[in-house]
């Protein structure tokens, strides 16, 4: 039996500076998860968004930035709270 991923509530962030279908991370929290490029964002139990994840030091720990309009067409707001993990291959 193959153990489950790491994963990790996270506080979503809409920001300008980031470019669609892609997300930013802490590096730490990047580390943790063990991603391997892509993230699933889970929210009430429903897969939203896949996402190109890319770690930086400047972000906080306990959220991950993604792109304002991304976030609008799936419904997330600013400040939403939400399941992260490495996404299945």
């Amino acid at each position: 039996m193959s153990q489950k991923p790491p994963e990790k509530r996270l506080r979503l962030r809409r920001k300008e500076n980031v470019e669609r279908g892609t997300c930013k991370m802490n590096d730490a929290t990047y580390k943790y998860l063990k991603i391997s490029g892509k993230i699933e964002v889970v929210v009430a139990g429903k897969k939203k968004l896949e996402l190109t994840a890319s770690p930086t030091s400047d972000i906080p720990e306990n959220e991950v930035w993604i792109n304002v309009d991304e976030m609008k067409a799936a419904g997330l707001s600013d400040n939403s709270i939400a399941t992260v993990r490495s996404a299945r291959m």
